[in-house]
């Protein structure tokens, strides 16, 4: 099985094809001729009259927009007071945890200093259970 190789095409040849369809053109013809889906023709012509030749992407992927160092300074800015606010959430939560560990190490403390032994003198056996 043989995959096809995968078709790229500029602005300028969306922009061509764009236009004979809307010149009255068919679709089914322009596809076969051009050897386009008339899919990505319906697709290109759709983005065309919702924004412009401006919404007609261009071929590859779309670029990142550029930032301005402003831009940058208060992202930076907001990513780091985001990043203190989490450390002193995560460090009043540890310290919450530590108070509930001390407490529970002291009741289990005196749990067991409660208990009595279970061996040693003056203990009693343990007996078997009746089975009836």
């Amino acid at each position: 099985m043989s995959k096809r190789k995968r078709r790229i095409f500029s602005r300028e040849f969306k922009l061509s094809a764009i236009e004979r369809m809307l010149g009255g053109e068919s679709t089914k013809a322009l596809a076969r001729e051009l050897r386009v889906d008339p899919k990505h023709l319906h697709k290109w012509c759709h983005r065309f009259r919702i924004g412009g030749a401006e919404g007609v992407r261009q071929a590859g992927r779309p670029r990142k927009p550029v930032e301005s160092e402003e831009e940058r300074a208060k992202s930076r800015t907001a990513d780091l007071a985001s990043a203190r606010k989490y450390a002193a959430e995560l460090e009043s939560k540890i310290g919450q945890q530590q108070v509930e560990l001390d407490f529970f190490r002291q009741a289990l403390r005196r749990v067991r200093e409660a208990r009595q032994p279970s061996d040693g003198p003056g203990v009693t056996a343990s007996t078997r259970s009746s089975k009836r």
